[in-house]
């Protein structure tokens, strides 16, 4: 009896002894360089010039309406020009809105407003951060004869975390955009 318990003990330790220890991996991490960005002045016949990162390719739509695509990121920054005639209240509001309906899926929305009187540009800018279908929103405006509102998507199902390094890149490209947007006449 005791020898048929050594009969079936035996090659089960064998059988079980036989498999590869469990190695644990340390945790990876997503590492995504980006180049260095290099801004240039954007001309055109539209009211208004800023400059743009070299890696973004524009393309000029209806009038003054611009996409800045951003390839290598399946990203694009749209921007659309209004003139403005008695409807600068409607702009802003309008741009407001289309920023929080997103607060559905937003974690957080992060304000930061642009006053420049020198050079007569006045704005907001909007991180939006969480699952949202943008990750950044902004409107420059002159207060008087100008307005152009600003919308960064990406052609992917939204992933703040996986997204998160692109985000940041594009959003500081959206930051210098507003920081030298200045009036043509």
């Amino acid at each position: 009896m005791k020898f048929r318990w050594i009969l079936v003990i035996v090659p089960l330790l064998v059988i079980g002894s036989c498999q590869e220890p469990v190695v644990v991996k340390p945790a990876a991490l997503l590492r995504l360089d980006y180049p260095l960005p290099n801004y240039a002045p954007v001309g055109s016949d539209c009211a208004f010039t800023f400059y743009k990162n070299d890696w973004a390719q524009l393309s000029i739509k209806n009038g003054c309406n611009m996409t800045l695509d951003y390839p290598q990121m399946k990203a694009a920054l749209y921007l659309t020009y209004l003139p403005v005639t008695e409807n600068l209240n409607q702009l802003i509001s309008d741009a407001q809105k289309r920023t929080y309906d997103h607060t559905v899926r937003a974690t957080d929305i992060i304000e930061q407003a642009l006053v420049d009187p020198v050079r007569k540009v006045y704005g907001m800018y909007y991180a939006i951060n969480g699952e949202a279908a943008t990750q950044a929103q902004f409107y420059v405006t002159d207060s008087t004869r100008h307005f152009v509102a600003g919308a960064l998507y990406f052609k992917t199902k939204p992933n703040f975390d996986s997204l998160y390094p692109a985000i940041d890149y594009i959003r500081e490209d959206i930051k210098t955009l507003m920081e030298t947007v200045i009036w043509t006449p």
